[in-house]
């Protein structure tokens, strides 16, 4: 068995992290190397559930964290406990509502790029990562190197560095940097590179539209650059690359619309062959429709390790996963040599971030009041005036002293309801008089001297678009038509 690549960029792994790697591989049977294929999804606290988990041994967990940060890191030390390898702590660590819920909240990408402070990204990028490392994460499903040209891509939105790609390659590598410095492997994504289609991935396979001529002078520079810098980590999305695809077989058909996440010409022919890429693959989660309405779930699971992903990403049936893994090994659609090098990869990545060593739970790092003031004065740096033509910055109550506040809520989707804004009690304080809005109140000049509309629209998954829903905002169809700039004349 082949090991020699864990010495080479990204893993870099010396004599004694590659004895380890050769050694915890001898040492696992063949379901613990099956086992070793899935990063699971832990969301709650059922000990039932967690049981169940830690029986299956996998290879990494994502760990959805409560205010309690001894509790979960009591969760991650009973699943090491288990295992035959210390396993995979990932998160997304995006910054704003993903942020660590004990830890600093910090600016999302989008903020980031508005600032477009390099130095400030890597400072942020330090905090996320010193305080995800004391937590127990050691795996970063960021940065995002996705395009935001759609703007009404609800995937890219707040998670990604806009649309210019000077500006994303700046700050996407200065957080790839600042994670790995501080032990916590980056993720590029999403492979092939999303933001040309406004659609969402967890509802439908989405295209990559670009020529290839295009194609690398946007997505292919970004990620050349980012393994160039060393990325440990890819993550292929349901993303489909025909210009690619019909390049190398003008016949192909649908298979040119084939997601990344199952495809060996995205995997193998192009980031890893073409581009060079040596680290790891992890696919985007698999419970995602942009796969399932590609194929049946028995077919695409062995199909995702076959096509190069090292990783399957998410299961909540991972017993029946793993028996469609072990039904494609015997009757020879996946191959023992793949699941071989797939978890070689998952160890040597597993090495790279010292988990071949003695590892230490520091939570004191965590929110600290110097990185809390850091951040929150950075955030203020973010908001940018697209325009004001009619001039009514700033708000003077002594002008505008009476407003009608209407706003959705700031809508995030692992939440039962839309959150609050701090706005209103802002207004407040600052010496104005605040209505929230309700269908029964309407847009009357003698009651208001100002309309406010706020929305705060975050990582929308599964929303489809990012779209402003007059009817529903106002309750009203006439309302919904009204605009107050014609009532309240300048």
């Amino acid at each position: 068995m082949a090991f020699e690549h864990l010495s080479r960029a990204p893993f870099n792994l010396d004599a004694a992290a590659l004895a380890w790697v050769k050694q915890r591989f001898a040492a696992l049977t063949p379901d613990e190397k099956i086992s070793q294929l899935f990063n699971l999804r832990s969301q709650g606290n059922d000990p039932a559930e967690l049981e169940r988990q830690r029986r299956f041994k996998p290879g990494g967990l994502t760990l959805h964290f409560t205010p309690d940060a001894a509790g979960s890191s009591d969760v991650i030390a009973s699943f090491n406990a288990a295992a035959p390898v210390p396993i995979l702590v990932s998160a997304d660590l995006e910054g704003s509502r993903m942020s660590l819920p004990f830890g600093t909240e910090v600016p999302n990408p989008l903020a980031l790029a508005a600032i477009d402070d390099v130095e400030a990204t890597q400072r942020i990028s330090t905090i996320m990562a010193r305080e995800a490392r004391a937590a127990g994460i050691n795996w970063s499903f960021t940065p995002v190197l996705d395009i935001n040209a759609a703007f009404r891509s609800a995937i890219v939105a707040t998670r990604g560095y806009g649309s210019d790609v000077g500006t994303i390659e700046r700050h996407a590598m200065a957080q790839l940097s600042a994670f790995q410095a501080n032990g916590v492997a980056a993720t590029l994504k999403h492979w092939p590179g999303e933001g040309y289609d406004d659609r969402d991935q967890h509802l439908v396979t989405t295209i990559n539209p670009l020529s290839m001529a295009d194609w690398e002078a946007t997505f292919g520079r970004l990620y050349r650059k980012g393994i160039a810098e060393g990325a440990l980590s890819v993550m292929a999305g349901h993303i489909a690359l025909p210009s690619f695809v019909l390049a190398e077989d003008p016949a192909a058909g649908v298979e040119a619309y084939r997601p990344a996440s199952v495809s060996k010409r995205l995997n193998i022919d192009l980031l890893r062959n073409r581009l060079g890429f040596n680290g790891l693959i992890v696919s985007d989660a698999t419970s995602m429709a942009g796969l399932g309405s590609w194929a049946k779930r028995r077919d695409f699971v062995p199909e995702v390790i076959s096509s190069g992903c090292d990783v399957l990403l998410f299961s909540d049936k991972f017993e029946q996963d793993a028996l469609w893994l072990k039904e494609a090994l015997a009757d020879g659609r996946l191959s023992w040599a793949r699941v071989d090098e797939a978890v070689i990869r998952q160890l040597g990545l597993k090495a790279a971030v010292g988990l071949h060593q003695p590892q230490v739970v520091d939570l004191s790092v965590i929110g600290t009041p110097e990185d809390r003031a850091y951040a929150t004065a950075l955030t203020r740096r973010a908001p940018t005036l697209v325009k004001d033509v009619q001039n009514l910055l700033p708000l003077d109550p002594k002008t505008h002293r009476r407003v009608l506040f209407i706003s959705p809520g700031i809508v995030f989707p692992f939440t039962p309801r839309p959150l609050d804004f701090a706005v209103p009690a802002m207004l407040r304080e600052a010496g104005f008089e605040v209505t929230p809005y309700d269908a029964s109140i309407s847009f009357d000049a003698e009651k208001f001297d100002l309309v406010l509309y706020a929305f705060g629209d975050e990582t929308l998954l599964t929303r489809n678009h990012i779209f402003i829903d007059w009817l529903r905002l106002t309750g009203n169809f006439g309302r919904a038509m009204q605009r107050p700039g014609t009532i309240f004349p300048q």
